[in-house]
Order: structure tokens, then sequence, then C-alpha cells
């Protein structure tokens, strides 16, 4: 990416030099321009360093790497996975990091060796961050987060394994979670110690891939306070005490995807203001007002307290970070720690030149047929840096609705698609002054997804969520799903412009209890179908599909959005509905999701199915979940995050 119009090949130099993160291998020959027929995969980021052009390949969605001509033998990389969910049950210790595991030089844990390829297909797997969960009179441990991983054993010789960071521990209960990072311990008589870091079960040396958590302050006879801080993979949590909840183990930055004051990729550091921090701990969960234990930097969430008023849960960590979540804090067994922040997957290598010249800044930066894209996948800045007015096309979509269960529940409705709009024409003047948000909404956790926008004029509405048992599903950019039995389906926004369609209503019968039907959340494409009731066949109703993207962002390089009817790159898909048992005991079917991320639908008897959720960087809706009495089947699911892109003539 030859941004040359600011200047800033001394400042990359400069950041470089200092932290001596430069490639290990030299750029192919030929290839076409920027590489452009040597892999694909992810979305496209092409980049300058000192003269030294790059391309990096951002996976923050499960995806496949293909390297597709032999002049490419050898890449970097940075594996992280998904962050554990903060502690509950009151005064929770923060989540661990998710697993960081890198072969960039100079870079904490690196790994020293190179990873060679060859013509072949690397499987990417992104993994989701640990689930919390809601307070029950039995206490219940939050959920681990799940690995992430580049390529496969039994595919390819070599393969890169980040394990998921340990969840942190309840109140008073000794449950810490190891994993990656450890979890914080719970406070409270009766808390442990922090968990322990695991080492990752791939091939490479060395093995380490973070810190263990932060121990719960322990206060016999009274409440206690502080809960641990969860590990990050640059340092352990912080221990709590009977003041303050322990701080999460710091992040560790690794700047692979692109300029790190520039690319919103990973988490923002307080300092100087770089992007690309990952793996940070979540903060401990707290008793008393303002000494919540905070996030670690990388991504970790902020922990909750009880500031002698309505208790707060933890924050979550951060989306594409691996930061875990941040401990619940609070008197009793009152809110839950946030959810692990969900994994990413960078892959890099060297390429001889660029195949454009940028003329602004902001989000990954690629050139396909004469446009130049830029793509947020995390809010950003852009800013025309050409010093002249650009003319820019844009495409964006909100964060899709989550599914939820209500007390009781079974099957309910999909998650509806975040909003989509799309427009050219808009002039943007240059200079700092004139620079443009582009926000990009996360998935919701059984409720209505965020807004994402290009600026205050162009803003695009968060997926409607998917209803519980009999409940209707909410309004959004798609509207989500009814709940089973008889629940309505969410209204999408008509506009102008339209954005989406509605969720399908809810369907059962009152025979069998479990023969009910979630409706499908609604897509940018068209409306999600109603769930079956008796006699027709037992299904959840399936999300409404998305829409594919314009011509222009469809860089056959990149995998953004996910395959519809007319090929690839489709966005803003509904979530399925869930299903109850069928009407002769058996299985029922789950809805499927809708083209363009949407998850599809649980199945809550029998042989259990857990609700997808909305996949990452598309807006997607969340499968509906299905809830029993006794609480041990998924009681909400996520639904994915959105995405701004914007391109204008190279």
């Amino acid at each position: 990416m030859g941004i040359k119009s600011n200047n800033l090949a001394a400042i990359y130099h400069d950041f470089f030099s200092r932290s001596g993160k430069d490639a290990v291998n030299a750029a192919p020959s030929g290839g076409g321009a920027a590489g452009l027929n040597w892999a694909t995969g992810g979305v496209i980021s092409d980049y300058e360093v000192s003269g030294t052009y790059y391309r990096a390949h951002i996976f923050t969605s499960s995806g496949t790497f293909d390297v597709t001509d032999s002049q490419l033998t050898s890449v970097e990389y940075l594996v992280v996975g998904g962050g554990g969910a903060g502690g509950g049950q009151g005064r929770g210790g923060g989540g661990g990091a998710g697993g960081l595991r890198t072969n960039i030089p100079g870079t904490p844990l690196s790994i020293s060796s190179s990873y060679s390829v060859s013509v072949s297909t690397y499987p990417v797997t992104v993994g989701g961050g640990g689930a919390s969960i809601p307070a029950t009179t039995t206490p219940i441990a939050p959920q681990t987060g799940n690995f992430s991983r580049f390529g496969e054993p039994g595919t390819n010789p070599v393969w890169v394994y980040a394990s998921g960071g340990g969840a942190g521990g309840n109140r008073g209960s000794n449950n810490a979670g190891s994993g990656a990072s450890g979890g914080g311990g719970g406070s409270g008589p009766g808390a442990g110690s922090g968990g322990s870091a695991a080492t990752s079960p791939d091939p490479l040396s060395p093995s380490t891939q973070g810190s263990a958590g932060g121990a719960g302050a322990p206060v016999p006879g009274s409440p206690a306070y502080g809960a641990g801080g969860g590990g990050g993979a640059g340092g352990a949590g912080n221990a709590g005490t009977t003041s303050k909840g322990g701080n999460g183990g710091p992040g560790i930055q690794v700047a692979i995807a692109g300029p790190p004051t520039l690319t919103g990729v990973g988490a923002l550091n307080p300092g100087p203001g770089e992007y690309q921090w990952f793996a940070g701990g979540g903060g401990g969960g707290t008793y008393t007002t303002n000494t919540l234990g905070v996030g670690g930097v990388g991504g970790g969430g902020t922990g909750g307290d009880h500031p002698n008023g309505p208790e707060s849960p933890g924050f979550p960590g951060t989306f594409a970070t691996g930061g875990g979540g941040g401990g619940g804090g609070s008197t009793t067994d009152g809110p839950p720690g946030g959810n692990g922040g969900s994994g990413i997957v960078v892959v890099r290598y060297q390429i001889p030149s660029s195949s454009g010249t940028a003329k602004a800044t902001g989000g990954a930066i690629s050139f396909y047929n004469g446009k130049t894209i830029h793509t947020f996948t995390s809010s950003g800045t852009f800013t025309n840096t050409s010093g002249s007015p650009i003319t820019v096309e844009y495409v964006v979509v909100a964060g899709g609705g989550g599914g939820q269960a209500n007390s009781g529940g079974y099957g309910t409705g999909g998650g509806g698609a975040g909003g989509y709009i799309t427009g050219t024409g808009v002039v943007i003047a240059p200079g700092a002054l004139n620079a443009v948000t582009a926000t990009v909404g996360g998935g919701g956790v059984g409720v209505q997804g965020s807004p994402s926008s290009f600026g205050p004029s162009y803003p695009a509405t968060g997926g409607g969520y998917g209803g519980g048992q009999e409940t209707p599903g909410g309004p959004g950019g798609s509207g989500g799903g009814g709940g089973g039995y008889s629940g309505t389906g969410g209204s999408g926004t008509s506009g102008p412009p339209v954005q989406g369609y509605g969720g399908g209503a809810g369907t059962g019968n009152p025979g069998p209890i479990y023969s009910q039907y979630g409706g499908g959340g609604g897509g940018a494409g068209g409306a999600g179908d109603a769930g079956n009731a008796q006699p027709a066949p037992d299904n959840g109703g399936n999300g409404g599909d998305g829409v594919q993207l314009p011509a222009t962002f469809r860089n056959p390089a990149s995998s953004v959005g996910t395959p519809g009817p007319g090929g690839a790159y489709y966005v803003a898909g509904g979530g399925g509905g869930a299903a109850g048992r069928g009407t002769t005991g058996g299985d029922a079917t789950p809805g499927t999701g809708g083209a363009g991320g949407g998850g599809a639908g649980a199945r809550g008897t029998d042989t259990v199915v857990i609700a997808v959720n909305g996949t990452q960087s598309t807006g997607g809706g969340a499968g509906g979940p299905f809830g029993d009495p006794g609480g041990t089947v998924d009681k909400k699911s996520t639904g994915g995050s959105g995405i701004v892109l914007i391109a204008y003539p190279t």
C-alpha cells in the first residue's frame, strides 16, 4: 500500500526497526500485480514498510488460505484463540486471553521457525470467545474460549494452534479455568488462585501461549472485594485485593496486518495510539464502587462493580483480539461476567510492488479492478490524504441480532440480519478536519445488534433479536424471528432506503410440549420463513437470505462475506429458528441460516444441536437457541459483527 501522500514510510521504518518485525521471506517474482495470483482468502491488506511491500490476509471468521502459485514458498502468521469469559455470581475473576502464536521476529513469544507453504489449501479456524453464564441458584462455570488454528493436522505438514483462554472464577469458588492464559480467581471465602497457562499442542517451539491469572482476595467471614485479573499473552493477571479488582494481564502488539497507527485491526493501546494489540486479560470484578479491575491492553474487558446501586456485569473482550471478558461485580448472585473476545488469524508475505497508491488512510487497503478498497472490520477513521476531493462508493452492514431463550422456552426465533445500505457518489474533502468515522457494530448477544455507519449521514440499524417462547421477534435492520407457538416476527427497516426484511412467525402445537418452532430472522434480501407447525414438516423457519456485495467489492483474492445463490460475497443473512421435538417424538429440523452469515437454529431434544452464531464481519443473524427448564442447553446466541467497505478509483 503506497500511502506516500502523507509520507509515512519513514515512520513505518522507524517502528519496525525498533521492534525488529521485518519479514523473513523474500518477495516472489512475477505472479501478477501485487501478488494477486499467489494466494486467496480473508480480507486483503496491501501496505508498504520502508520500501518493502506486503500483503496480509486477515481472517476474523473461519475460512481457507489457498496458495495458488508455487512462487509463494513461505509466510508469516499470527494466530490468536478466543478469550475466556469473565466469572459471575458476584465479584467474578477476569477471563484469560486466548493463546497467541506468531513467527514475526522480535515479537514476545515469537516462534523462530519460518512457515513453508506450497500450492495447497490451508484451513483457517477462528475461535469464538467463551460465553458468560447468567447467575442461577446453582453456580455454573463460565466458558473457556475456543481455539484458533492455521493449517490442520493430517492435512498440512505444519500447523499452528492457539488455545482458548481460561474462564474467570465465580465468586467464592475455586473454579478459575486454565487455558492459553489462565482465568482470574473469584473473590470471597473459598476463592482460589488464578488459572494456569497451558502450552500449545502444535509441533512448534517454544510452546508458550500466555500467562497465568491472578488470585481472588479471600476475606473469611465477611464479603470479599476484588477478584483476580485474567492472564494475558504479555504477562500475568494481577491479584485482587480488599479494595480493588485485579487488572488483566497485558497483551502483545504484533504489527502484521498493516500500519499500526492506521489499520484498525486488533485493539488500540491507550498510549501512543497504535492498533494491532492482541490477547489482553480481562479485569476482575469487585464489590465496591470505582475499584474495578481494568482489562489488559490487547482487548481485555474491564470488570464490573457494585456502585451502591445497579450491579454491573463485566465488559466483554474486544472482537477479533482474543481478549478475556471482565468479571461481573455485585453483592450477590448478580450479573455475569463479560463474554470473551473472538480470535483472529493473519497471514502475511512480501510482494514485489503495490498495484496502486492509496488516496486515503483507514482500514485494510487493497486494490482491485482499478479501484482502491478500504475494508473496516472494526471501527476506524477514513481520511482523504490526496489533497483533492475524492468520490467514493460505500457499503455499510450493521451487527446481526442475537437469539434468546426465555425461562422454560423451547423453539426460539432466529436473529435478524444487520441493516444493509449501499450508495455511490459521496464526495470526501481532503484533510484531517474532513475525516469520516466508520463505525462497525458488534453482533447482539441475545439482543439487538449494534448499528454501523459511514459518518453520520449513512447509518445502518442493528438486526432485531429472535423472540423467546410465545414472544415476538425484535425489530431492526432486518427483523428477528418470532418465538415458538405464537410469537410474531419483528419488522425490518423499510427506509428509505430499505435495509432488510421482517422475521418469520413462530408456530407450534400445544400437544407434545416440545412441538414448537421458531421463525427465521429476516435478511437483507428477503424475509425469514415461519416455523412449521403440525402437520407440516417439523422445521424451524429458515433465515432470509442476504445480498451479494456490489461488483466493485468482489476482489477474487478476498473472501469477504459467504457463498450464496449467485456466487460468493453475500452479507446480512438472517438466523434460522430453533425446533422442538417432531410430531412422532423424533428429531425435528432446525432452520437454516440465510446466505450471508446467518447461523442455523438449535434443536433441544433427542440429538441436541446447539445454535450457530452469526458469522463475524457479515452482519449475519444468530440461530435461535433452545432452552429447557433445567438450563442445560444454550440460552443465548450471538449475531455476527458488521462491516464497512469504501472504494474509489485508484
